[in-house]
């Protein structure tokens, strides 16, 4: 099993290259491989057991080919896609609740009708838009993804705090917002806006244990 585990990482080592978080992987799937290998301790063929690592983490090659390719994919950018992507929401739906008050328009009208008739719906797509966020900052940037995501979480939220203030002090008419804002709608705002960081991190940590 050490021999397999040895040449594992050989493998790995030389196919990351110049990769300038090798040192990091290798210690990352020496562990992976010592408790894969724990589990697979009664299997004695190497050829069975090369199999069974293989089919789990993938082959040497394949690993550093993912992190390689992952290199491209900087935390800067990722952070900024998601803040953008959060802006983008609010922006469109800026748009439209703007449009729905200001212009008679019949089927911008039914439009809304028919979005404001299931809110639940408005509320779980968001909250699969933040779990996405902390499953790929996970996926991509492993064990150094909390740091990012914890930033990445906190300026994407401001626009979610900023609109909260602004119909808490009724800069934005409550009127605007009809029929959403009903306690329950107001209380299950709350609630997942409380939930949010939570789910980012479930959704990181699955990430992270995804990109091994």
């Amino acid at each position: 099993m050490e021999q397999l585990k040895s040449d594992f990482l050989a493998d790995l080592a030389k196919g990351l290259g110049d990769h300038p978080e090798k040192e990091s992987i290798l210690k990352e799937y020496s562990v992976h491989l010592d408790e894969l290998l724990v589990d697979l301790y009664q299997i004695d063929d190497k050829s069975e057991l090369q199999a069974h690592v293989h089919s789990r983490f993938g082959s040497p090659e394949e690993i550093a080919a993912m992190w390689k390719e992952e290199l491209s994919v900087t935390p800067s950018n990722m952070k900024w896609l998601f803040i953008a992507l959060n802006i983008l929401f609010f922006v469109g739906g800026g748009i439209l609740t703007l449009a729905h008050n200001l212009l008679d328009w019949n089927w911008l009208n039914r439009l809304w009708a028919n979005l404001t008739s299931f809110p639940i719906v408005i509320a779980l797509v968001y909250m699969l838009f933040w779990a996405l966020l902390g499953y790929e900052i996970g996926r991509g940037f492993g064990h150094k993804g909390k740091r990012l995501m914890t930033r990445t979480f906190i300026l994407a939220l401001i626009p979610n705090l900023t609109l909260m203030l602004l119909t808490v002090f009724r800069i934005i008419p409550h009127e605007w917002f009809s029929p959403l804002l009903k306690e329950t709608f107001i209380v299950l705002c709350i609630l997942l806006t409380l939930l949010l960081y939570p789910v980012c991190l479930i959704s990181y940590k699955w990430g992270k244990k995804a990109s091994v």
